[in-house]
């Protein structure tokens, strides 16, 4: 059954609730339309922390996720489950968000049913299909049936337009500094094991990537033992993904320094309380790249390719490959060389002001002609 001025939200991931949740707060600010909230579970708990703190609900939870799923597994389970929800409740438009399988099955059963689809996030590009994988070949294929493209960069619009799309092409910055800037003004000092780490020579590290898991991994986690072994007045503080591909290797080379700090995934807002008072950030992730620029905060990306490459080009970010000897070389680097510290930590952010969710709420009215 359709129903008038329905628009439905598809969440997977913790970055994707983060992302879509400041723009399901302006949507449902306005009484022009109505929201839905559909979870896949692809990531379950992570993603409620992120719901309760931007005290969000959803209206359907798939509840998909179990030990050890397939990426096969995860796409014919949202592919089904959220035909069965989009025929029940028939919107008139689709939000999906970035580039995971979540969001590429869940458009993917839209299209099907020939409602149309809006992409946040849109025109993101490595070039290079299996790097990330499945990511890269995820956001490519949801270009291609997707109605609206809500892309955050100059760069990204530039990407779809090379790849043939030019209809609907709309820049608006990131969503997720939108939500950084919500969130900052609540986060409070965050203490580990009663050690308040403001004021500490302090180095963020994250590391989840599919393409990072084994040997690279493991070379990372030596590059990142390295800086710490040999330099004393420096601590890490890891956040452990809860995959055990990720967090076996971490914990099994890291441990036993106590200038390490290994703890579970943090809530987003203590993420940004110790992005806030850290020195810089090592990292795989995607929103890292996006949000410590705007603490003035120097990232240092472990892969080997990054469809962020603003970050890169505005010489806020460096993409340092996963190299061991090069993850010590450019930390102690930034460590020990001030001018070059500063330079990093001065540029602007260059995803956008935090307005981005309210031009894609305009945009969104006029291409439903509301």
């Amino acid at each position: 059954m359709e129903i008038n001025n329905l628009i439905t939200f598809v969440i997977g991931t913790r970055p994707e609730a983060i992302k879509l949740a400041p723009l399901i707060k302006v949507f449902k600010e306005t009484n022009k339309l109505k929201v839905r909230v559909l979870l896949s579970g692809q990531h379950s708990l992570m993603v409620k922390q992120v719901m309760d703190l931007f005290n969000l609900t959803h209206d359907t939870n798939l509840n998909l996720m179990k030990d050890n799923q397939s990426i096969n597994y995860i796409t014919q389970e949202v592919l089904s489950g959220m035909r069965s929800e989009f025929i029940k409740n028939r919107p008139q438009l689709v939000f999906v968000q970035g580039d995971t399988t979540t969001a590429f099955a869940a458009s993917l059963a839209a299209f099907y049913e020939k409602i149309p689809i809006a992409h946040v996030e849109a025109g993101l590009r490595t070039g290079k299909l299996l790097d990330p994988y499945p990511e890269e070949a995820n956001r490519r294929l949801i270009s291609q049936i997707a109605s609206l493209h809500f892309a955050p960069t100059e760069m990204a619009r530039n990407n779809l337009f090379s790849s043939g799309i030019k209809e609907n092409v709309f820049v608006t910055g990131n969503t997720i500094i939108d939500a950084l800037q919500m969130i900052s003004k609540i986060s409070k000092p965050f203490f580990i094991d009663g050690i308040n780490l403001e004021n500490k020579n302090l180095i963020l590290a994250t590391v989840h990537r599919r393409e990072n898991w084994g040997e690279n991994l493991k070379n990372i986690a030596y590059g990142l033992r390295n800086i710490i072994d040999n330099d004393t007045s420096t601590i890490l503080i890891i956040p452990l993904h809860k995959n055990p591909k990720v967090r076996g290797p971490l914990k099994n080379i890291l441990k036993g320094n106590k200038r390490i700090i290994l703890t579970e995934p943090l809530d987003y807002d203590e993420l940004i309380s110790i992005l806030k008072v850290c020195k810089f950030v090592i990292t795989d992730s995607g929103g890292l790249q996006e949000e410590s620029p705007t603490f003035g905060k120097p990232v240092l990306v472990i892969r080997k390719s990054t469809e962020r490459l603003e970050a890169v080009e505005a010489g806020c970010a460096k993409l340092i490959g996963v190299d061991q000897n090069n993850i010590f070389k450019e930390s102690i680097d930034l460590l020990n060389n001030r001018e070059k510290y500063l330079e990093m930590s001065k540029i602007k952010n260059p995803f956008g002001q935090g307005d981005s969710s309210k031009k894609i709420f305009m945009q969104t009215l006029k291409f439903l002609d509301i």
